[in-house]
């Protein structure tokens, strides 16, 4: 399937129901670095997360059957709140299985939507092949958080916003994990601005679709632990974003836990929210490469702010008084 197409049926279908967040020009950034510094800020997106697109785009695809037998979805935490969300907000009954070492934060955004939350595995990938299989006994629908048109296309429609709030883009910066939301973003941009640059953002301890697409297969990584819960684990072996990641990325930067908490401290001193690790190593990632894209047009997809008191508390802990 094409992605742009992909994303001009989720736009469609999400239309009115996912927030429209704004693309804030960061004046802080911009005075820093040279370039001209936008934010799109998902951060302010339902569930604190880029991930409510992808997941409302999906369960608006599904036939009234599908609905009924109900919905099985794996998350490390912003997907599973997004499907949750999705599911409260349609009316549809299902189960979030979330690997047991997941944030309590996280954990409490999926139940808070009244979805019922089962624990598996330790890894991402390991919970999300047990919630596939279950739901394959049971007859039910399970959504995978990248590995699917529906949700490449509903996350997709990140891009399709920027390219109405921003007349030209020279470069964006996406965080990687299992890559929907670069597939989707830089798929539909490249369609619109012939010379945009998509940069891949990935955490030394987590960089599974980078290593892969070095390899040219997608690996079998142990994740080291990261701020960047959101982006951490492995690839399922059949993703179709490993070929659109190879396609579409024109960059990886690589970024190591202090870089992250750095970028964190920044935004939030400078910006004044929170944010997740996720977004930490988009902003960390343009901030080590910054100096390639002086007098240019820069977007960084803010992904998500959902961030536990505890993780927060240690980005927090070394400030001096």
């Amino acid at each position: 399937m094409d992605v742009v197409r992909a994303v001009l049926r989720a736009d469609q279908r999400i239309h009115g129901i996912v927030r429209t967040t704004p693309l804030a020009y960061s004046f802080h950034l911009s005075n820093m670095t040279g370039c001209n510094v936008f934010l799109k800020m998902e951060n302010l997106q339902h569930t604190g997360s880029f991930k409510a697109r992808g997941a409302i785009s999906k369960l608006l695809s599904l036939t009234d059957e599908q609905k009924e037998k109900g919905i099985i979805a794996a998350s490390t935490g912003n997907h599973g709140a997004a499907v949750a969300f999705g599911l409260s907000e349609l009316k549809i009954n299902g189960t979030v299985f979330v690997p047991k070492n997941a944030s309590q934060t996280k954990k409490h955004a999926i139940q808070q939507y009244g979805t019922e939350l089962r624990t598996y595995g330790f890894d991402g990938l390991e919970t999300e092949i047990y919630a596939r299989e279950y739901a394959k006994r049971t007859g039910m629908t399970y959504i995978s958080p990248y590995n699917d048109w529906d949700v490449i296309g509903g996350q997709g429609t990140v891009g399709v916003e920027i390219a109405h709030q921003l007349r030209h883009v020279d470069a964006v910066f996406i965080s990687v994990g299992g890559g929907g939301l670069i597939s989707g973003v830089s798929g539909y941009l490249k369609d619109i601005f012939e010379d945009i640059r998509v940069v891949g953002c990935s955490p030394k301890n987590s960089a599974v679709m980078y290593e892969s697409i070095k390899a040219g297969k997608i690996l079998d990584l142990e994740s080291k632990p990261t701020l960047s819960d959101g982006t951490s684990g492995g690839i399922e072996k059949d993703a179709v974003t490993f070929d659109l990641c190879r396609e579409l990325i024109d960059e990886h930067v690589i970024v190591r836990e202090e870089e992250i908490r750095e970028a964190m401290l920044l935004f939030m001193e400078h910006h004044h929210m929170m944010i997740e690790g996720a977004a930490g190593v988009t902003l960390a990632s343009f901030l080590k490469n910054k100096d390639a894209y002086k007098g240019q047009n820069v977007v960084l997809v803010i992904c998500g702010a959902n961030i536990s008191l505890k993780t927060l508390s240690n980005v927090l802990g070394d400030l001096e008084s």
